[in-house]
């Protein structure tokens, strides 16, 4: 096998989460010219429609499931669809999430419990359902973010926690499932790149952050997806269990 070949996705089946939108359908779309067929998940379903398009224009195959990640039993049922449609499970990333910027003191109870279910629960649920069938060989790439590592100025606390938590989650997933199921679980830390949580910013925000951004801009989605296809290919097949930050330098300032 080539080195280009490693980064080749053929006959390989990969689940996004958070589909219908921004880094979700990037990343749909950066598997599927890698060869992937894709399921694509989310609970705007006829957003996904959209998203299936463009993944069919490439050339792949597409399945649209609607589903809240935060149901055990809606991501189980993302798994069985995918299986009924491909026969196969290979490769997941855990895009879909939640940020909010709510001030401590003020978080509500239950505004706290919903970024934590989607962002961190959901993870989970869509990594159990899919770690229970997917082969030797098999990607789990989890969306965390710089957050879980560093603060960026906004009251951040449910979105920072949750992110953190996926370091941990994805540790020990790795630890557990690598050896022992052949499935490799890491993790990307994604900076300032564009999507539907940084257009509800205050205008400005984005640009006042550059000054801490050894690169100088946000990310291009393109560039995120690019770390996503290695962690989801045999270009990593040695790698489990890693952090890997696409920040432009965030986090070693």
């Amino acid at each position: 096998m080539s080195l280009l070949d490693r980064f080749r996705l053929d006959d390989k089946v990969a689940i996004v989460t958070g589909a219908s939108s921004g880094l979700g359908v990037a990343f749909a779309e950066g598997l599927a010219e890698c060869g992937a067929d894709v399921v694509v998940c989310a609970r705007r379903v006829e957003r996904l429609e959209q998203t299936c398009e463009r993944v069919e224009a490439l050339g792949r195959r597409c399945l649209a499931v609607r589903a809240d990640v935060t149901s055990p039993e809606d991501c189980e049922n993302v798994v069985k669809k995918a299986l009924e449609a491909f026969g196969h499970v290979d490769v997941l990333v855990n895009n879909a999430g939640l940020g909010t910027a709510v001030p401590a003191t003020r978080e509500t109870p239950e505004e706290f419990r919903r970024v934590i279910d989607i962002n961190l629960n959901g993870s989970y649920w869509m990594a159990q359902a899919c770690g229970r069938v997917m082969q030797p060989g098999s990607s789990i790439v989890n969306i965390g973010s710089v957050l879980g590592s560093t603060t960026a100025g906004l009251p951040q606390a449910a979105y920072s926690a949750s992110k953190a938590a996926i370091i941990g989650l994805t540790r020990d997933l790795a630890q557990q499932w690598t050896g022992r199921k052949g499935i490799r679980v890491n993790a990307l830390a994604p900076g300032f790149f564009p999507s539907e949580m940084t257009d509800t910013y205050q205008e400005g925000y984005i640009d006042r952050q550059m000054a801490r951004v050894p690169a100088g801009r946000p990310g291009d989605p393109a560039e995120l997806t690019c770390a996503a296809v290695f962690l989801a290919s045999d270009a990593s097949s040695y790698v489990t269990g890693v952090l890997l930050p696409v920040d432009g330098g965030v986090l070693i300032t």
